[in-house]
């Protein structure tokens, strides 16, 4: 079914009713009857254009026969202009005059026939059905595009607005009567999103290369009142039959809710993505620690095997008088190929445990046996091999820990794990005549508490005593970009001596897990000459 079939139909199932304006009353009642001998109706006759203005708001007919010249100030044209300009109701102009400029200011109000008198019956006939199923097939047109979810806006190829329908009111903020015949400009603003710099209006390239153009992505319109709303579709030029290109129409549509959408699906689509990693990173992250734990208990057993038949080996050959033979330089003695076996198989044995150890940590798994420990007594014992080792290398080492301090509550094997891990690298990296200073002390650290059941929210601050464990070592400085990252597995500092260093590159970083495991904190600092190590550890965990 096409449009005239659907604006036809609906025209034959009412009655026409017609309002006569016509300043010769003889003419006038010669029309009604002929009118009504053709089954339409004659609402009233107004000789007048002021006449005809108010019977046509009063009676609201189906169609208007206007004649021209009429009494008054005003003529037909003048009050056609009106009525269809308020009231969109068809106009025939029936006229005895059809001279050149009369007929031309008719054609500009765009009538819907134009009948010379005298009248022929069958020609007012036929004029009326034409100009009703036009009037009808431009309201169901016109019906159709007021009623259409996007935007629409025709020009004529000089770019004046001949139409704009409600939904392109609602978003340009500019209504019908005032947009009409205004030029494109005034009214369609378009901006780039992303530089806020105008960019050319679709309808304008739709012209110019006679083809449709759609709109690219990042594009604004600007609306009346200044606001802008993403908006997206296209333009497209209009033809006449014969091809000409008479003007152009732009279809448009607000784009925020389909870039939300879109927006929604993304972030979704991302959260999904990223559940799938974080699923598959834990999948490998558990196959990272069962081969770390497999293969950390098959390396432990072999290692001491190695480590046991070492010490085999030095007694038997130190029976046999081999190890202290001098016959052999000493760079190609037994004694000393046999220590540096020992020190690698040494080496790797901490190596697994180390991993072994942070993996526990890890889990939440490693085991903690608290018990009461007085620094002032433990910590000279711990620190008696270090001083001696310090001794050999010509180092100065000082212990400094208060008589009166209060019992730790902790477990004792990792406290013995984090200090000699840090005693054993001041000395490893502290130059012959350099100082190492080991320092314990009670201090307080402010903590703050939010009451919950107060409504302001009040906050309170109190003092909770913490030892505080400090060593440090002179002639050593560790950049301040390196601070943060030597607790991190196996990294060492870049264009150091380090590498010249034995070592398994986790003893920082078991000694950081450590310290947080035992709810401590460690930091280092680094500058004048002198690097320290500062743990603080709770009284009692």
């Amino acid at each position: 079914m096409n449009i005239i079939d659907i604006s036809s139909n609906a025209q034959t199932k009412k009655t026409v009713r017609v309002l006569v304006v016509e300043d010769e009353y003889i003419l006038a009642i010669n029309l009604q009857e002929t009118l009504e001998s053709l089954g339409y109706v004659v609402l009233d006759i107004a000789d007048s254009a002021e006449g005809a203005i108010a019977k046509a708001t009063e009676f609201r007919p189906n169609l208007i026969l206007m004649d021209i010249r009429l009494r008054g100030e005003m003529d037909g044209i003048q009050a056609a202009e009106q009525i269809w300009h308020h009231l969109q109701i068809p106009i025939i102009y029936v006229t005895g005059h059809s001279d050149k400029s009369t007929v031309e200011r008719a054609t500009l109000t765009s009538p819907f026939g134009y009948i010379l008198k005298p009248i022929k019956e069958q020609e007012l006939y036929v004029a009326i059905q034409t100009a009703l199923n036009r009037y009808d097939r431009e309201q169901f047109l016109s019906s159709v595009l007021r009623g259409m979810g996007d935007g629409v806006i025709v020009v004529d190829t000089e770019l004046n607005i001949k139409y704009i329908n409600q939904v392109a009111e609602a978003l340009t903020g500019w209504q019908w009567n005032e947009a009409k015949d205004k030029t494109l400009t005034e009214v369609i603003k378009i901006i780039d999103e992303q530089t806020q710099l105008p960019r050319e209006n679709p309808i304008i390239a739709a012209l110019q290369k006679e083809t449709t153009i759609y709109l690219g992505s990042g594009v604004l319109l600007v609306a009346r009142d200044g606001t802008t709303i993403p908006i997206a579709d296209s333009a497209t030029p209009l033809r006449n039959n014969s091809g000409v290109i008479t003007g152009a129409v732009f279809v448009f549509r607000d784009d925020t809710q389909r870039r939300l959408t879109e927006e929604r699906n993304l972030a979704a689509e991302r959260a999904q993505q990223l559940e799938i990693r974080v699923a598959e990173l834990q999948r490998l992250n558990q196959l990272k620690e069962d081969f770390l734990a497999t293969t950390s208990h098959e390396m432990r057993t072999p290692l001491s095997n190695i480590k046991m038949a070492i010490s085999v080996l030095e007694n038997i050959l130190d029976r046999q008088g081999i190890l202290t033979s001098n016959t052999l330089p000493p760079s190609e003695s037994v004694a000393r190929y046999l220590g540096i076996v020992r020190e690698q198989c040494e080496q790797e044995l901490e190596l697994v445990d180390n991993l072994l150890h942070l993996r526990m940590i890890d889990a939440d798994v490693y085991p903690l046996e608290l018990t009461s420990i007085q620094l002032q007594n433990w910590l000279p014992h711990v620190a008696e091999y270090f001083q001696e080792r310090a001794k050999a290398r010509q180092q100065s080492f000082e212990v400094s820990v208060s008589p009166d301090l209060p019992p730790l509550v902790s477990d004792l094997a990792s406290l013995t794990e984090i200090v000699s891990e840090l005693l054993n690298n001041a000395c490893k990296y502290t130059p012959p005549d350099g100082q190492i200073v080991l320092k314990v002390q009670l201090i307080d650290i402010t903590k703050s508490l939010i009451d919950e059941n107060a409504k302001s929210g009040v906050l309170h601050n109190f003092q909770v005593p913490y030892f505080q464990i400090t060593i440090s070592n002179s002639g050593v400085i560790i950049p301040k970009k390196e601070q943060s990252r030597i607790f991190e597995p196996f990294y060492r500092i870049p264009e150091s001596d380090r590498w010249q260093q034995s070592g398994t590159g986790l003893g920082l970083t078991l000694v950081k897990k450590l310290v947080e495991y035992l709810q401590g904190t460690i930091e280092v600092t680094s500058s004048q000459g002198w690097t320290t190590f500062t743990v603080q550890l709770p009284l009692s965990l």
